[in-house]
Order: structure tokens, then C-alpha cells, then sequence
């Protein structure tokens, strides 16, 4: 049982600390893995080498793909636990890509890790089997608005959304473009009763430039409805960049 991890250089897993730079948990110290290959396709996705592959014709702003063996590397749960254990961290996030498709092998890696907090980054569309979810402390989860590009019978289970907002271990991350897209937000915890104290709204920018103007506009809304505002710390601190 293998999984397979997104790459910082061809062969090199991205496995790393860092300071987390979104959601509940914002300004933490962390160790990372990035898991590759997504079920979903946001044209604004900022970690396309995930899974936006040489003949993938999934849309996506920049128009790039990736040669897959470059951004792809296969790691054992006890090749990768070594490598996360040896960077001192005491809370772990899983990230991608989509880090449910690798429910089995992530199970296996989490079995390994003892002492860790393990925040789990997720579109919300796949259900967590029970093995993995008894060793997560806090689930990221981000479901995609109709802005991503993604249709709402792929990106929007009504049944995920549902179950989410009855677990009080998972907060609600909302990339948000335009204000417009605040209203689908507030559908959205209408229909799923999702309490607003879990609830973060986050500019969708790869620069400091364009988060600072949509954060403008985002504050007094989340202000307004009594909602959580996300920053993207890593992207002022690292810039788009892999490892971070």
C-alpha cells in the first residue's frame, strides 16, 4: 500500500513544516504532506500540478499541465511517517489534492504517528471511512462554489454537506471571488444549518496584491453576518510556492 504524494522537485515528496497559513488553525507551526490526483477541477486552483496532468482537459486558467512523473512520487505510510516525524512537528495536516481518494494508505500513515493533531484538508465531497476518522482532530473543509467551475452534482453533495455541518470537528473554508459569491455561502448555511462560528471566508488570490483588494470587501461582509475571515498567510510570507 502505497501513497502518492505531489512533488517540490521530481523525486522530492512534499512533506514539510511550516506555519499554517489558512482557516481555524492560521499562524500555527505544522508539518505538511501534499497528497496528489483530485476528483475535483477548480480553474483557479493554485496546486494544479496535483492532478492537472499532460492529457487532462479539465479547464484551468493557466493553461498548463504537468508531466505527471515529475509531480508524482510513490511513498510507503512508513517511508512517509519517518519523514513527518522527523521534522519535530506536534500537529500534522494532510492536504492536496483531495486526501480522502487515499483513505486506506493515509489510514495506515496516521496509525503511525502518535501524539500528533492531524488536521485533514478537504473539498467535502468524499466521506471519511471509520478508521481514518478516529485519528483526526480537525477537518479543513473547503466545498467548491459554482465560481470554481465545478458543477454542483460533482462539488455540493447535499448528504456530505449535511453530515459536515452536524460534525463539530469540521470548520467550513469558502474561497470567495466576488461578493456574489457570498450569497451562495449563506444558501448554503441556510440549507445545512452550518453554524456561523465555523465558518471562514477566504479570498481567492496567488498574490499579496489581490488578496489585500478582496479582503477590503470580505471583512465587512463576514463583519455583517457574523462569519469567520481567512487570510492566506503563506502566500504574503512565501509567495505560490511549493514546500510552503
Amino acid at each position: 500500500m502505497l501513497l502518492t504524494l505531489a512533488t517540490t522537485a521530481p523525486g522530492e515528496p512534499e512533506i514539510f513544516a511550516s506555519i499554517q497559513g489558512e482557516g481555524p488553525s492560521m499562524g500555527k507551526p505544522c508539518a505538511f504532506i501534499r497528497l496528489s490526483r483530485c476528483n475535483l477541477a477548480c480553474h483557479w486552483c493554485d496546486t494544479a500540478y496535483t492532478w492537472h496532468f499532460e492529457g487532462d482537459d479539465r479547464p484551468h486558467r493557466s493553461g498548463v499541465t504537468y508531466e505527471r512523473t515529475a509531480n508524482q512520487v510513490k511513498l510507503s505510510p512508513d517511508a512517509a511517517g519517518e519523514r513527518i516525524a522527523a521534522l519535530g512537528m506536534e500537529r500534522l495536516v494532510v492536504t492536496g489534492g483531495e486526501p480522502l481518494l487515499q483513505a486506506p494508505a493515509l489510514t495506515a500513515l496516521l496509525q503511525g504517528l502518535e501524539g500528533m493533531r492531524v488536521e485533514i484538508e478537504t473539498n467535502g465531497t468524499i466521506a471519511p471511512p471509520p478508521a481514518l476518522d478516529a485519528l483526526v482532530a480537525q477537518y479543513n473543509v473547503s466545498p467548491k462554489l459554482a465560481h470554481s467551475g465545478n458543477p454542483a452534482s460533482l462539488a455540493l453533495l447535499p448528504e456530505r454537506l449535511a453530515e459536515w455541518s452536524a460534525e463539530p470537528r469540521a470548520f467550513f473554508k469558502f474561497v470567495v471571488a466576488e461578493p456574489e459569491d457570498v450569497e451562495e455561502v449563506l444558501a448554503l448555511q441556510r440549507r445545512f444549518a452550518i453554524p456561523s462560528g465555523r465558518i471562514y471566508l477566504m479570498a481567492e488570490g496567488i498574490d499579496a496584491g489581490t488578496l489585500e483588494a478582496r479582503e477590503a470587501w470580505l471583512a465587512p461582509i463576514c463583519l455583517a453576518h457574523n462569519l469567520n475571515l481567512s487570510k492566506r498567510l503563506h502566500i504574503r510570507l512565501f509567495g505560490d510556492t511549493r514546500g510552503t
